[in-house]
């Protein structure tokens, strides 16, 4: 089966990149909301796909901010409910790639999971953001190293 005909976890990400000049640009989708959800530099984006982390409470931060009411009783977040199906997120696709992110740990202030270049079908364990970045990065061909990380196999 191919890598990226499922998303596997429900707090996968696709990433649509259509534009790559000084910043990323395109748009994320996932299972909770509707419509595209556009970013304009790597940073917007990776602040949008935390605070989905931190909404899903998925997966658990290893450091995180705890929220009490008056009595002292810890608040729980309201749940989100998946609005869409794993096909429909798979047909998106951006004009200069397509990566499926699922982050499976939040671990010392960092992430750490694997990337699925969607027209390549290639997927890549990452240990942080920084490898997830640099990964899109080779992918698009704007990262220059042959060291880790890399889309080889």
């Amino acid at each position: 089966m191919a890598t990226q005909k499922y998303l596997g976890i429900p707090n996968a990400v696709v990433l649509c990149i259509d534009a790559y000049e000084d910043d990323l640009r395109g748009y994320q989708y996932n299972l909770y909301h509707t419509k595209a959800d556009p970013f304009h530099s790597e940073l917007e984006m990776l602040l949008k796909m935390e605070k989905l982390y931190d909404d899903l409470n998925f997966p658990f931060p290893g450091n995180n901010e705890r929220y009490f009411n008056k009595k002292g009783t810890v608040l729980m977040k309201e749940k989100l409910e998946k609005v869409m199906k794993d096909d429909g997120l798979l047909e998106m696709h951006g004009d200069l790639g397509t990566f499926i992110v699922r982050v499976q740990h939040r671990q010392n202030s960092s992430w750490q999971g694997r990337i699925t270049w969607v027209e390549e079908d290639k997927t890549v364990y990452f240990r942080s953001v920084w490898e997830m970045m640099k990964l899109i990065e080779e992918a698009l061909g704007e990262n220059k190293e042959t060291e880790d990380p890399s889309w080889k196999e």
